[in-house]
């Protein structure tokens, strides 16, 4: 009788381990393979990226969206930067889903500027949509300057450093490729 006992025991143990196991590893599936919840802004409900003021840039995390993007270093106490304000506000608006338009205080958020080549503000960064740096067409009549690394000379960044228009940055976005 012990033996009828002990043979349902170990054959009781050989079907559940591998079941746990089984049920384990499905676990452990499902929990990695659920998307990375979208960070959204607080006081709008927006979508956090897509939201006009930053206080830092994941440059990372925005090109993951596959959208050209274009980002202000400036403040709200500079006057040419106060002058493309409206533009950045209304271009944020309108480009949704069509590119991403970020605005920096870098007077209040210094970090969010250091790995970027700003040098003076208004500062903007010009990213396509593949998450290379903008090389403009020869019809911009706009001037950039163009980032490359010192080992390599591979170029990391194009901004251009001053106000720009709303008709100059909607050329440069329709340069970028952006349908209007």
């Amino acid at each position: 009788m012990d033996n009828k006992k002990t043979y349902k025991k170990k054959l009781l143990v050989k079907i559940l381990v591998p079941i746990l196991i089984a049920v384990t590893l499905i676990i452990i599936w499902v929990v990695k393979t659920q998307p990375t919840p979208t960070p959204i802004d607080e006081q709008t409900g927006d979508i956090a990226d897509f939201v006009l003021e930053a206080t830092l840039i994941d440059l990372d995390a925005l090109k993951e969206y596959n959208l050209p993007i274009i980002i202000d270093f400036g403040a709200d106490s500079c006057i040419p930067c106060k002058e493309m304000a409206p533009v950045l506000k209304t271009l944020n608006a309108e480009m949704q889903g069509k590119a991403i338009i970020k605005f920096v205080d870098v007077w209040k958020n210094g970090d969010a500027a250091k790995d970027f080549p700003v040098q003076v503000i208004p500062t903007q960064v010009f990213i396509y949509a593949d998450g290379t740096p903008y090389v403009p067409s020869d019809d911009i009549k706009v001037e950039f300057t163009m980032y490359s690394t010192k080992d390599t000379n591979e170029h990391v960044f194009t901004v251009h450093q001053g106000g720009l228009t709303e008709d100059q940055m909607r050329s440069i976005l329709s340069d970028m490729g952006v349908d209007k």
